[in-house]
């Protein structure tokens, strides 16, 4: 029994090490809050834009003030707008468009077009 409460202490210490290295990020603090406010900004002027007020299968994620896009969208047109509208916001680094287009009749079986474009500013 002493040999079990003798390891309590490095088991616990072990863990403590295990999960402060599994929380750990390469941006400051800073840059998350700045990288916070990017994708909710990109958000807002894509949820205000008339034709892609229905985006609610678009993914918006901000890194290092790289935004990334990801999800389906109707057509072509629709993909490039979310872009276009993620680089005006402002911070934004670049923007690596993820999103796959529906084809008409990938549309009716529930699969998609991939198609991958990443532009910079």
């Amino acid at each position: 029994m002493k040999r079990v409460a003798d390891r309590i202490p490095l088991v616990s210490i072990l863990m403590t090490f295990v999960l402060a290295a599994g929380c750990t990020t390469t941006q400051s603090p800073r840059q998350q809050v700045q990288d916070s406010r990017i994708t909710a900004q990109v958000k807002a002027k894509i949820a205000a834009d008339v034709n892609l007020s229905t985006l609610t299968n678009v993914k918006i994620d901000s890194t290092n003030g790289v935004v990334t896009l990801s999800g389906e969208v109707e057509n072509e047109g629709v993909k490039n707008r979310a872009a276009e509208i993620a680089r005006s916001a402002e911070g934004v680094v670049s923007v690596n468009n993820n999103l796959q287009v529906e084809s008409a009749a990938g549309a009716a079986r529930g699969v998609s077009e991939p198609t991958d474009t990443s532009t910079r500013r």
